[in-house]
Order: structure tokens, then C-alpha cells, then sequence
């Protein structure tokens, strides 16, 4: 057997390899848990966007009332699998347009969005990940009862 000096050990590349990947593992970890993240904050957003069209298509509807639409807003969050503290505002704007003025029911839901993965990750790299408000806003024009 061959004895290996000293000098032909320092040349050995045995071994680079892991280190290399020791070193890159983290990053390409932190790079998939921030897909992750923004893919789950943005079918969240989907669903805030689509809880706001909902208690829109209630609130132009005659007879009802605000409570009717936070109710349905209420309904789609749940069902989505949302749940925390969101707000809902309901509100009836005038809308101008060339033939006329129309009422309309304006419905914005605030939906405070926290990240999963980066929330802990973040403040270790000195940012912060904790939270972010997701806002969508509807707005429909009032359907008018049908004359006799």
C-alpha cells in the first residue's frame, strides 16, 4: 500500500461535496418555505377576495341588511377554513355614471394574514415575517325590486 504524503491530502477532494451542500442546504430551505408561505397567503387572499364578492351578491339583493352580509362573509371565512379577528364594513355608495346615479353596496373585508413558515424564521435573519393585512373590496349595484 502506498503511503499518501501530506501534500497529496491537501489536494483530496473528498468530501467537498457535503460541504457544499451543508452550506447551500439552509438557503434552498428558507427559498422552498417562502414559496410555501406566499402560495398559502395568496389562496387566502382568493378566499378574502371571494368571502367580499359573496356578501356583495347578498347585500344588493332587496331585503336585506348589513347583519345578512357579515353573516355570509362569516360563512364563506368558516368554510374556507379562515378564522381570527377580520373585519367587514358593508356600506351603500353612489356610483355616477353618463346615464345616471346608481346606489351601490360597497363590502371590504380586512383579513390580518400571518405567515406560517417565515413568522419564525424571520426575526433569526433580522426582518420581520409576523403578519400582513389582506384587504378585498366588492362592489354591486343594488337590484331594484321589479314594478307591478
Amino acid at each position: 500500500m502506498a503511503m499518501i504524503t501530506r501534500q497529496s491530502r491537501w489536494r483530496c477532494e473528498r468530501g467537498a461535496e457535503l460541504i457544499e451542500f451543508a452550506i447551500v442546504a439552509p438557503i434552498l430551505m428558507l427559498l422552498v418555505a417562502g414559496i410555501v408561505d406566499f402560495g398559502m397567503m395568496f389562496r387566502t387572499y382568493e378566499a378574502v377576495t371571494n368571502a367580499a364578492r359573496e356578501g356583495a351578491r347578498v347585500g344588493v339583493l332587496p331585503g336585506y341588511a348589513p347583519a345578512d352580509v357579515q353573516s355570509r362573509v362569516a360563512q364563506y371565512l368558516t368554510a374556507a377554513g379562515l378564522s381570527g379577528a377580520y373585519t367587514v364594513n358593508v356600506a351603500n355608495v353612489p356610483i355616477a355614471t353618463g346615464a345616471g346615479t346608481f346606489t351601490a353596496t360597497s363590502v371590504t373585508v380586512n383579513y390580518p394574514y400571518q405567515f406560517a413558515v417565515l413568522g419564525g424564521v424571520g426575526p433569526f435573519f433580522g426582518g420581520s415575517f409576523g403578519s400582513i393585512p389582506l384587504q378585498a373590496v366588492s362592489v354591486m349595484r343594488i337590484e331594484a325590486a321589479a314594478a307591478p
